[in-house]
């Protein structure tokens, strides 16, 4: 084609230079990625448990939670069987695609609210991120990572294996606290993390993600924590006291 043998050769060492550059990032990336594996095992739902339909009186309350239609929420369609008989959805804990755990969200007014399977070091959500996107939010409860795709530690803090997972992930990372005081332990840890925090000022009456999803959409609470996400550990702190004022002042 013309092209000068020096210059063929040129471009050939370059060549080599980028493929030896991608080879070692490969293969530290695979390194990473063995030494960072976390495995869980497979566990089965409770007894009896069925996927919720479209016309279950159940799926009510989930549309009022923000929870999406296509997440696979179960139930146990035997009251005179199911636990204590009281009515409940059954939220599957996956990883990987396969169900590693679940939580059952009781929708009386007794107590225990949930019953939970977990196992050390799980995160919930993990399976709801998109390899294209390029933020994760890391919140306390199932429903506020279901209404906005995020991620829950499911805990005011967060364990060492739980964080190696997160990171795992490839991805920028922002902590959303409940606005309560359990909730500034889960930035404390952020922090101490080196995680970005995110804390919107929120009216009264809404204390977490969820709440706002319900009040105001996904799309305005995706945007008022990203307008309010903070690195600098001062900033955090002074927000966190402003925080504590008004819980104080309520």
């Amino acid at each position: 084609m013309g092209v000068p043998d020096a210059e063929i050769d040129a471009l050939n060492l370059e060549s080599l230079r980028h493929r030896s550059i991608h080879g070692i990032i490969d293969d530290r990336q695979k390194m990473f990625n063995i030494l960072a594996g976390i495995e869980f095992e497979e566990q089965e739902l409770p007894a009896l448990s069925e996927l919720l339909t479209e016309e279950d009186f159940r799926r009510d309350y989930l549309r009022q939670r923000c929870v999406p239609d296509d997440y696979p929420v179960m139930i146990q369609d035997h009251p005179e069987k199911s636990w204590k008989h009281r009515p409940s959805v059954i939220i599957p804990f996956t990883y990987d695609n396969r169900i590693v755990g679940h939580t059952q969200r009781f929708l009386d007014d007794r107590k225990p609210k949930y019953i939970s399977n977990s196992q050390p070091g799980y995160v919930f959500g993990t399976d709801l991120q998109h390899s294209d996107w390029t933020n994760v939010v890391v919140v306390e409860g199932i429903f506020d990572a279901l209404s906005i795709g995020g991620l829950a530690v499911m805990h005011s803090t967060i364990s060492d294996e739980q964080a190696q997972l997160i990171r795992k992930l490839g991805k920028e990372i922002t902590v959303v606290p409940d606005q309560d005081s359990a909730g500034m332990e889960l930035a404390d840890r952020a922090v101490e993390l080196g995680w970005a925090v995110s804390m919107p000022p929120w009216p009264a009456g809404i204390k977490d993600v969820n709440d706002s999803v319900m009040r105001y959409g996904r799309l305005a609470t995706v945007l008022t924590i990203f307008e309010n996400r903070e690195t600098s550990r001062i900033k955090i702190e002074i927000k966190k006291r402003n925080l504590f004022k008004k819980l104080n002042d309520e």
